[in-house]
């Protein structure tokens, strides 16, 4: 009897999850990115009990020092500690990241997957509207929308979350059409479920993994999208230390206090690295067919 269970009872190493971990697990660039993600976070998240340096404190006594021993990476042109302004700014640029491409997903998803479930007159307005987003750049189309809300970090995420909605949208509307052919779908429609709860229970859940690897990836596209509008001074306005403000804020001192820019431009690079990284390794986790 008690072999009969055993036999029986489902092996939890042998679940879907579990392969997909352990594919995981095996891509090393996958860990690499979150590696260094996860030192980014612990730096922003912990950075009063790592630095005891003010990022926003002004000293023009040590103003322009090169790194050193105190200063790991330099100061400023106002004297301020460039390594605990990337710890305090990894704040603001990691979460516009995360808070844009939710904004994103929330909106474009639910509206992909509507407009490629019931197709029709619906189909058609949302994607013509999707096709006029998608004129624009995704920078140009934030860079206008902070035009009209205004410079500030609440401006920068919103601006940057609306670009990349379009891309969202055209994801998951792919999806919808492929997995409304699928049988379960047709006995659900069969059975007499209402679209909404087909959308709910069928079409959204079997969509989730590619969208939580897209969103994945879009993370870095809208750190660069907020660095950049943080770069032309239109993002998160100082003295508040966010590495695309730091780049603006440096860019007159590039030939003869070049690390000022090196450092959070590094910071910049390595955390799109990481995302994307990230993302690639998650793709081939819940894909194993678009591995190379």
């Amino acid at each position: 009897m008690l072999e009969s269970l055993q036999t029986a009872a489902p092996r939890v190493d042998g679940s879907p999850f579990s392969s997909r971990l352990r594919t995981f697990a095996g891509n090393k660039a996958a860990l690499v990115g979150l590696v260094i993600l996860l030192i980014f976070v612990i730096l922003a998240v912990f950075a009063p009990l790592l630095t005891s340096q003010d990022p926003t404190g002004q000293n023009l006594a040590a103003a322009f020092q090169p790194p050193s021993a105190k200063h790991w990476l330099g100061t400023d042109d106002l004297g301020r500690d460039i390594l605990a302004r990337i710890m305090y700014g990894g704040r603001y640029t990691l979460l516009i990241g995360l808070v844009a491409v939710s904004i994103a997903t929330i909106i474009g998803v639910p509206l992909g997957l509507i407009s490629g479930y019931l197709g029709g007159v619906t189909d058609t307005i949302i994607q013509r509207i999707t096709d006029i987003m998608l004129s624009f750049n995704p920078f140009l189309l934030a860079l206008m929308l902070v035009a009209v809300f205004g410079a500030g970090a609440k401006s920068v995420t919103i601006a940057a979350g609306i670009g990349v909605i379009p891309q969202f949208i055209r994801l998951a509307r792919g999806q919808a059409l492929s997995i409304r052919e699928e049988v379960y779908v047709e006995a659900a429609v069969a059975f007499g479920e209402k679209p909404m709860a087909i959308l709910r229970r069928h079409v959204m859940r079997n969509s989730l993994a590619p969208i939580i690897v897209y969103a994945t990836l879009n993370i870095g596209l809208t750190i660069l999208v907020a660095a950049g509008l943080g770069f032309l001074g239109l993002g998160v306005q100082p003295p508040a230390p966010e590495w695309g403000t730091m780049l603006g804020e440096a860019r007159s001192y590039i030939f003869h206090a070049s690390y000022q820019m090196t450092f959070p431009g590094l910071a910049i690079f390595l955390a799109v690295l990481s995302f994307n990284l990230l993302g690639d390794g998650l793709r081939d986790a819940v894909d194993p067919s678009l591995r190379d």
